[in-house]
């Protein structure tokens, strides 16, 4: 027997009107220090959380684009051939927020009779094309690095490209901190994934400083050399990238979210034992589906009601849960008939 029912809870975090200007300093030292909320936070609405998302990657936009401006205006005073692969590399890997965001779009849709689940598995897509081009930054990274230690080259303007260095750093840097932030609370292994990408456009840049401090001091290798520590760096950002999405695409979670979901299931009156618990993430959205055991003296609608205690009690204690469906199977006793199941789908 199978019951619809669905819970609106409205659920205030943060800092209300009457906070004045207090919610902005917490807003700013939020912003400042990347925390994340794994067992605390609640996404109410798939939408709003989408809506982050968004806001997330065209605030991003805009600061890189001011980055890459700042560094185009250091390229044309000093003339220098590098930086300009450079800025263009920043400029190319900021695009990378696009796929990014079309997935939001999607995931925005309501779900159909082909798409069952929603369209929130275009967000993992775009996540393999965020790893899929932090591979190629190390590529690339690791090539120029190589390159450049069979040609040496002088490098000439070197205040200038110092400058240009710490502009792409200052900036992916603060993009990065950002998106991190906007995609551990959202629950989008997509936007940490970009976030994460965003990090390694800044060791780029950062080599090229450090590169021009020790070519300043005579030494020839530096840039080279430092390319290619950098290229080890983000090697080790794209492993824990790439942990993250694949993680996604096979359907893995926290094992303690499990833990969870069964002391809130076994905590409920009226069950005895809890059976199956799955869940899975669909895009930034957590879906569950459990089995439990209850009295099978019960009535259905007495079976009913503690099937929606616990569909209820799972809500509120897994975090960013937005779905669950719990079947309730009576304990066998006498001549109960095993397949009989209720079940309470939110």
């Amino acid at each position: 027997m199978s019951h619809d029912h669905e819970h609106h809870h409205d659920h205030h975090h943060g800092d209300g009107p009457s906070t004045g200007g207090r919610g902005l300093v917490s807003r700013v030292r939020h912003l400042l220090t990347p925390h994340s909320h794994d067992t605390t936070d609640k996404v109410d609405s798939a939408l709003a959380a989408s809506h982050a998302g968004i806001r997330a990657l065209w605030i991003s936009l805009l600061v890189l684009g001011v980055t890459a401006a700042g560094q185009a205006a250091v390229v044309f005073w000093s003339g220098s051939v590098a930086l300009l692969g450079d800025t263009l590399h920043n400029v190319a890997d900021a695009l990378t927020a696009v796929p990014l965001g079309v997935a939001f779009l999607l995931g925005r849709r309501a779900a159909t009779r082909r798409y069952t689940y929603g369209f929130g598995r275009a967000e993992d897509l775009a996540g393999i094309a965020i790893v899929a081009t932090i591979a190629a930054s190390a590529v690339f990274a690791g090539y120029q690095a190589v390159t450049r230690l069979l040609d040496p080259r002088e490098v000439d303007h070197l205040p200038y490209v110092a400058a240009a260095g710490l502009i792409g750093f200052v900036g992916n840097e603060l993009v990065a901190r950002y998106r991190i932030i906007v995609g551990r609370r959202i629950g989008s292994a997509a936007l940490v994934a970009d976030g994460l990408h965003a990090r390694t456009d800044g060791f780029t840049s950062l080599a090229v400083l450090l590169g021009a401090g020790g070519s300043a001091l005579g030494w020839w290798w530096a840039d080279p050399a430092v390319g290619l520590l950098i290229t080890v760096a983000i090697l080790v950002v794209l492993g824990d990238a790439a942990r993250s999405v694949y993680r996604r695409l096979m359907d893995a979670v926290d094992p303690a979210l499990v833990d969870t979901a069964e002391a809130a299931l076994l905590a409920t009156p009226g069950v005895t034992d809890v059976g199956t618990v799955r869940l899975r993430w669909i895009g930034h959205q957590l879906h569950a589906e459990c089995a439990i055991t209850i009295d099978g003296d019960l009535t259905v609608a007495q079976g009913h009601r503690i099937a929606v205690a616990a569909e209820h009690r799972l809500i509120h204690a897994v975090p960013r849960l937005t779905g669950a469906s719990v079947h309730a199977d009576p304990a066998r006793s006498g001549g109960d008939d095993p397949h009989e199941l209720l079940s309470h789908h939110h």
